[in-house]
């Protein structure tokens, strides 16, 4: 395999493409303005009530997990959609299983988010 010489132009695309990956993302999935406004809510409220580092850094990682799994729930689902339109009952269990890993995060976020601000509110 031949290794490719650093090229600083090529590091600058691929954050073009990553950028253009994510306003596309924006633009065409709902779930995408859903966790947007979800996760500026997060950061209100962790403004409002003053969270320490340490919380601040938990709601971040939680909330990029969340971030993560739904874009990579949507890039499967559309390589699914790619493959075939057809009812597949493995490409049914294949996006299934995407969106549960967007389930995982959220409920991981939830509780995260619970643990930090509950305490807060009383």
């Amino acid at each position: 395999m031949k290794q490719q010489q650093f090229s600083l132009r090529s590091r600058l695309n691929s954050f073009g493409f990553a950028f253009n990956g994510l306003y596309t993302f924006f633009k065409q999935e709902p779930n995408a303005r859903i966790h947007l406004i979800a996760t500026l809510m997060v950061f209100i409220a962790a403004v409002y009530f003053k969270v320490s580092n340490t919380e601040a850094t938990a709601l971040v990682i939680v909330t990029g997990f969340v971030w993560v799994a739904e874009i990579f729930n949507t890039a499967i689902e559309k390589i699914m959609d790619f493959i075939s339109t057809e009812k597949n009952s493995n490409i049914k269990f294949i996006k299934d299983l995407a969106a549960c890993g967007v389930l995982v995060s959220s409920v991981t976020a939830m509780i995260t988010g619970a643990i930090v601000f509950i305490p807060k509110l009383f």
